[in-house]
């Protein structure tokens, strides 16, 4: 499999995955990003989490994808940070095509909203070890969250 090179964030470049969430530019102006924000099991909670994230190791490679197949999954850096995000469509068959695999670069200032049932990498920090706040529903049930392991990819950043 060709190894993935990243592209910058782009709203429309990341559309058929979710939303680009990002600071805006004009003091005191706040933004909304509530276009895929969504919760497919009314009775599950919201559930805010913040994690210090260890960067991996170069070369970059993915050997796992996952989704959460009932809520999407936003995705803030909470300090300037160099991460990457590898996202795949479905295939119809409940599976990630590999083959149609991207991968994103997001400027400083950018977090991503994952629509339910999108199939992306664990999040994967490149430089420094940077904080992040997550925000989705859980209920901590495995019927939401799926992970395989897949042939290992190569993202060239």
């Amino acid at each position: 499999m060709r190894p993935l090179v990243p592209r910058p964030l782009t709203g429309e470049a990341f559309a058929p995955y979710g939303e680009v969430l990002a600071v805006p530019q004009t003091v005191g102006v706040r933004t909304s990003f509530n276009t895929v924000l969504a919760n497919l099991r009314p009775d599950v909670p919201a559930c805010l989490s913040l994690i210090l994230a260890a960067p991996v190791p170069q070369p970059v490679g993915i050997e796992v994808i996952e989704r959460h197949v009932f809520t999407s999954q936003s995705i803030v850096p909470m300090a300037p940070a160099r991460w990457v995000i590898v996202v795949a469509p479905g295939t119809g068959r409940d599976g990630p095509d590999l083959a149609a695999a991207e991968a994103f670069l997001p400027a400083p200032g950018q977090g991503i909203t994952l629509a339910p049932g999108t199939w992306h990498a664990p999040l994967t920090v490149l430089d420094a070890p940077a904080p992040f706040a997550f925000l989705m529903w859980r209920n901590h049930a495995t019927d939401d969250e799926e992970i395989i392991a897949i042939p290992p990819m190569a993202v060239a950043v």
